[in-house]
Order: structure tokens, then sequence, then C-alpha cells
């Protein structure tokens, strides 16, 4: 496809300076443009005859431009990428990794939000996972490592943009960040996850105004309702994000005990890999 509108493009040129030539003209023209783009932008071709995005939501795709930040092993900046090349497999066997993190919110009689991710996401459509999961981004505020606040201001601006949750309703005090998790899943062929993930508990009574787009379904779900649905989950194919099925296998339900005493839950110094 790029080989053909190459040719047309270098018709043109060749009928404007002379339309009179040989149609010869026409193709050692063609061989010159491409061959001058190829050196300059080897992958242009590749890149724009496999548009991975075909097909795809249209908000979602736009999404995809956000700038993720991107971390070495010990969760150090090593610089920015955007959201697109972040989830793409053949990135994620490379090694890129990026910082995210996990809320896990809780109302006053102790019960989570539970969401189902809503079927025009790229990664893990219709799955349902913990309240909310995504990303800092490259700005200012969400890179403030100071006892977490980017990753803090994050999580309020994207508990409003999937749930409706106003600001003021979870403010950044209440927030408790517990830990951090490095894992990899692979959503399908194409798109995947391969993040650091900041673990947030916040025990607050808010509004939910879920945005259709982000979020499928919701529900407060208390620990007993969650291991019978996870139990069912399993039988009949109920699909659950990966990274909190991790969560709950290994961590979730002793945390949920200390919701009561959760600062003693707080570890800051170790990055679980699970992997």
């Amino acid at each position: 496809m790029m080989w053909m509108l190459v040719t047309r493009i270098a018709g043109s040129l060749a009928a404007a300076s002379n339309r009179t030539r040989n149609v010869c003209i026409t193709t050692q023209i063609s061989l010159q443009i491409y061959r001058s783009i190829q050196q300059k932008s080897p992958t242009l071709f590749s890149d724009m005859s496999a548009d991975v995005t075909s097909g795809l939501d249209a908000t979602q795709v736009n999404l995809l431009a956000e700038q993720c930040i991107l971390i070495d092993e010990d969760d150090k900046v090593t610089g920015f990428e955007t959201k697109k090349n972040c989830h793409l497999n053949e990135n994620i066997k490379k090694g890129l990794l990026h910082r995210a993190f996990s809320v896990f919110l809780f109302n006053n009689k102790g019960e989570l939000l539970l969401q189902q991710r809503s079927d025009a996401k790229i990664t893990f459509p219709g799955h349902f996972t913990n309240t909310c999961c995504s990303h800092p981004l490259n700005s200012p505020d969400e890179l403030d490592e100071v006892q977490a606040m980017g990753v803090l201001r994050a999580a309020q601006r994207k508990l409003g943009h999937e749930l409706g949750i106003p600001p003021q309703q979870v403010p950044l005090e209440d927030f408790h960040y517990l830990t951090r998790i490095h894992y990899r899943a692979l959503s399908d062929g194409r798109w995947g996850e391969h993040e650091i993930d900041y673990i947030l508990f916040i025990q607050k009574e808010v509004d939910v105004c879920p945005n259709p787009n982000e979020v499928k379904s919701y529900q407060y779900i208390n620990k007993e309702q969650l291991q019978h649905f996870l139990h069912t989950a399993k039988k009949d194919g109920t699909p659950i994000t990966p990274w909190f099925q991790l969560i709950v296998d290994k961590f979730l339900y002793s945390w949920w005990d200390k919701l009561h005493d959760v600062d003693s839950l707080k570890d800051h110094d170790t990055i679980h890999r699970i992997l």
C-alpha cells in the first residue's frame, strides 16, 4: 500500500515536470523517494501499513497518546513513552516497564468497590477488577515522588475519570500507599501489561457515577462474597484482571483483615516480584 502511494506521488511529480516523458521516469522517481524515506526512517512503512489501533474504540485510542512514566526494575525513572507503546507486547518483551497504581476503595462497612472494565477498553476489556487501575503521567504533579504524591494525584484524577467520584470525596491525605508489585501479563496477542504497581487503600463513602467508556458495571462486595465470586468465576470463565487475581492470591484477604489498622501494612522498601 505504501509503495502504491509513493508511486502515485511520484507520478504526479513527473507529470507536473514534463508530461511527455516516458512512464519509466515515474518508476525511477518512485524508487528514489522510497529509498530516501526508507533510509531516514526504516520502520515508517511497516508502522503505517500495520495500524495496531484499527477498529478499536476512538476514545480509548486517543488515550493511547498519554505519556506514561518509564522506570527500571528499582522504580527509578528512565524516561517517558506513550501509553500505546508501553502496552504493546512487542515492547514488553524487550523489557519496557512503566509505573502504575491500583486503588482499593472500601466503604464504611468494609466492602470493596469492584468494577467491571468496559468492553471498549483495549487491554482486558470486560474483566472484573479492583476499584481503579491506571498510570501516573508525565507531568510535574504526577512525577512527584515525595510520599508518592504523584501517584496519589493520578489515583484521584482517575477515580474521577472512570467512576465520577469527586476529588473532594477522596482527598489525597486519606489514601494509604501500602507497597509495590512488579508483574507482567498479556491481554491478547498484541496488547499487555508490564508494570510496577503502587497499591493504594482508601476507606470513604463516595458518590459513584461511572463513565460507560471506562466502566461496564460496579458493585460493593464483602470479603466472603468476593471469595465466592472468584471461585465461581473460575468455573464459568468470568474474566478477572491478572493483577487483581495476583493481589487477591498473595495479599488481599490478610490486608482486608487489617483495614482498621492499614498503616501497619505499609512496606515502601519492597517491590514484590510476581512474574
